[in-house]
């Protein structure tokens, strides 16, 4: 059955008490936004620290093999895309669809190619705007269960996508994108008030294998409105966002994929029937700088020290975290759904166990506020518009630079005035460029 995140949400979580297994190779996870795929070369992703390549081929269908070169473990995303096959940049093996070889350069050409000179192939599909792959072996997908939001096929929804690397687990992302009580205090001026921190009412509807229905609401004034909350195992957060009366409905998807053990990529998706012409129509890159990459940052260097200290302390959630009802109940729901179903994944921090995690892997990541490698140079709004600003910057220098020098050699006064009055206006123009060009390169910084 397809899982279909309607308003109020449908379900197929199976609730009964005998415990099922997860198994984190049959899922969908997301890559990448499909308007940030590349359309003239490859593109390279990792999935718990295991390297994949997507490639479109003659027909133009999306390919995803393993990232290495059976060769001389070469990756293959170093090479170029030639006729619909990869080729390995190193000695010129080339791939197809299916993973096997179909051409080595270094082969007599009576000589046959070696069966085992192949690499492992994977399902890739592009669903609502996302590129999504299949964690298992090809013949096993099932393309019913990749997540939908079943309001995007509504007339009338926008959504707005945001893409980032982050360089912490992915469990920790999810924890933090979990807690609505943050909001107020880490995010405020931004998206939330710090006067608006209050205890909240939070309920767990139902959990499974497949994930967590929960709800929560404000009691600090009466007959607040509940708000459902969704975790979606393994990699995706949904809140939902509905005035009744007004006919508007939305939400908020946060998708993710464990790139490694202290790397994530994220896929945030705002999504409603609500937005105006202004956020309709303004290029993706203008909201990254003037809103999601804020957001995001506002909790980056809390949730790297977070990680941090508790590795440091090497030892359970349990022992460290003093958990309040009224503010954590689906944070340590979540943290429980993984001590109850993680014990597949190849890495984890329940609230009671762990898997793969310790001291030995804490280090200094010295790239944990970099706006520039984590979000502009893989979105291809803010990768077009930096590019942009900073090539405008160069032409205003140089023209400022050739205008007075011409206003140096001529003797008219007028014509130097104006020479040099010019000159000023493209200055001021390179500054502009440049403290544009800064914002897609300098993180926000919590005061």
């Amino acid at each position: 059955m397809t899982l279909k995140i309607e308003t109020p949400p449908t379900s197929n979580y199976d609730t009964s008490e005998e415990k099922q297994e997860f198994n984190w190779r049959q899922c969908w996870y997301p890559v990448c936004f499909v308007q940030d795929l590349p359309k003239d070369r490859s593109y390279s992703f990792s999935l718990y620290d295991e390297p994949f390549v997507i490639f479109k081929n003659q027909d133009g269908q999306l390919v995803c093999l393993t990232d290495r070169c059976p060769h001389r473990a070469a990756r293959l995303s170093d090479g170029q895309v030639i006729d619909g096959k990869i080729e390995c940049s190193y000695h010129g093996w080339q791939f197809g669809t299916d993973g096997k070889c179909l051409h080595i350069p270094q082969l007599p050409a009576d000589a046959k190619i070696p069966v085992n000179a192949c690499v492992s192939s994977f399902k890739v599909v592009e669903h609502q705007g996302i590129v999504w792959m299949w964690a298992e072996e090809n013949k096993t997908a099932v393309d019913d269960v990749i997540p939908t939001l079943a309001d995007l096929e509504k007339p009338g929804f926008v959504t707005i996508d945001y893409m980032r690397d982050l360089p912490y687990n992915q469990g920790y992302f999810i924890e933090n994108v979990i807690d609505p009580a943050h909001i107020p205090i880490s995010h405020d001026g931004i998206m939330g008030n710090r006067e608006d921190a209050q205890p909240l009412a939070m309920e767990v509807i139902e959990s499974s294998y497949q994930g967590i229905r929960g709800r929560y609401k404000k009691i600090r004034t009466p007959n607040q409105p509940w708000n459902l909350l969704d975790f979606i195992a393994p990699n995706l957060i949904i809140y939902q966002i509905k005035v009744e009366q007004r006919g508007w409905y939305g939400g908020i998807a946060l998708y993710s994929i464990p790139v490694g053990k202290d790397k994530c990529r994220i896929l945030l998706r705002n999504y409603g029937n609500f937005f105006n012409w202004k956020i309709k129509y303004a290029p993706r890159w203008l909201d990254h700088v003037l809103l999601r990459n804020k957001i995001l940052e506002g909790d980056l260097q809390l949730v790297v020290q977070q990680q941090a200290q508790i590795e440091r302390l090497g030892k359970n959630l349990k022992e460290i975290y003093l958990p309040l009802k009224t503010s954590d109940t689906l944070v340590l729901e979540y943290r429980k759904w993984l001590d109850k179903f993680g014990t597949s994944l190849p890495f984890y921090q329940g609230y009671s166990s762990a898997k793969n995690i310790g001291m030995e892997d804490l280090k200094q990541n010295s790239t944990s506020q970099d706006r520039f490698l984590q979000h502009t140079q893989i979105c291809s709004s803010c990768n077009r518009a930096y590019r942009l600003t900073n090539r405008l910057k160069n032409i205003f220098v140089g023209v400022a630079i050739a205008l007075a020098s011409a206003a140096i050699l001529v003797d008219i006064y007028q014509l130097k005035i104006a020479l040099v009055s010019t000159a000023l206006v493209s200055v001021g123009l390179a500054v502009l460029a440049q403290k544009i060009k800064i914002q897609f390169e300098r993180s926000y910084t919590r005061h």
